[in-house]
């Protein structure tokens, strides 16, 4: 630990993480605690995270396909399922390829297919916030971050050129906003949440511009709910996409995955 604490200031930590409602607290305990560089900082960590700030905003960072993604206040959290979405994508990402995160908040799904492919990997978000925390997360891997709305914001030399189009954009009903947990409610940007009316007003422009941005052949991959999937898959396919829908029951995980027509660069294709 990076504080020096003894079993029994722990212990006090501990209680005061479960009688806040932390489920997993003797968990949170022991990340708090590594975390903090002394004792003052590890009372204002434990303060924060019993006043209700996400876990990951506490320690700075979350666990992302294991790797450690730094994680500002301000920056969408990467969620355990969305790392399915990551899965799917490395299937059919080669070395070389290039790969595009759109909306990509902290950057953590660009960094997680760059660990473990050599690919030539741009990100980009309209929020500042993301941007700087992408720019920390990508520099290893080499990636470039831009600013801006979307497609807007990519250079015009990648039009055309993208073999996998990484977009995990907001898809939560408006409505339903206020039905998510407290942590993600109250202290996550609400532009980082929000999908319009029904949660696919944010996909349905991705979708829009995608073939212009891919290669032939290239994939976009997309998260979406159990009910909105099948909407989505629609779409890509109203757009010229062939599409698929991949689910991962564990994860509680739904995928859809669209193909420009044309040479393949991948191994699998939407419905092979």
């Amino acid at each position: 630990m990076s504080v020096s604490s003894s079993a029994v200031e722990l212990g006090l930590v501990v209680e005061r993480l479960r009688a806040s409602g932390c489920v997993f607290a003797e968990e949170e305990a022991a990340l708090i605690a590594e975390t903090a560089r002394d004792a003052a900082e590890l009372a204002a960590m434990v303060d924060r995270r019993v006043a209700g700030s996400p876990l990951e905003y506490v320690v700075g960072w979350a666990s992302f396909r294991g790797l450690r993604i730094a994680v500002d206040p301000g920056v969408f959290i990467p969620r355990r399922r969305t790392e399915f979405l990551v899965a799917e994508a490395l299937r059919v990402t080669v070395a070389g390829s290039v790969v595009v995160d759109l909306g990509c908040g902290s950057g953590a799904l660009g960094a997680a297919v760059a660990a473990e492919r050599e690919v030539a990997l741009y990100a980009a978000d309209i929020e500042s916030a993301a941007v700087r925390c992408a720019r920390r997360n990508l520099e290893p891997f080499g990636g470039t971050v831009y600013q801006g709305d979307l497609f807007a914001a990519l250079p015009e030399r990648l039009r055309g050129e993208v073999d996998v189009l990484l977009a995990n954009v907001p898809y939560v009903p408006t409505d339903e906003i206020r039905l998510l947990p407290p942590e993600a409610r109250l202290y996550e940007p609400r532009v980082t949440l929000d999908g319009g009316p029904d949660g696919l007003a944010i996909l349905r422009r991705v979708v829009a511009g995608a073939a212009e941005w891919l290669k032939p052949g290239g994939r976009l991959f997309v998260e979406m709910s159990d009910r909105q999937a099948p909407i989505a898959r629609a779409v890509m396919i109203e757009h010229g996409l062939d599409a698929e829908i991949t689910t991962d029951e564990d994860l509680g995980a739904n995928v859809v995955h669209g193909l420009k027509p044309g040479a393949v660069r991948g191994v699998d294709t939407p419905g092979g």
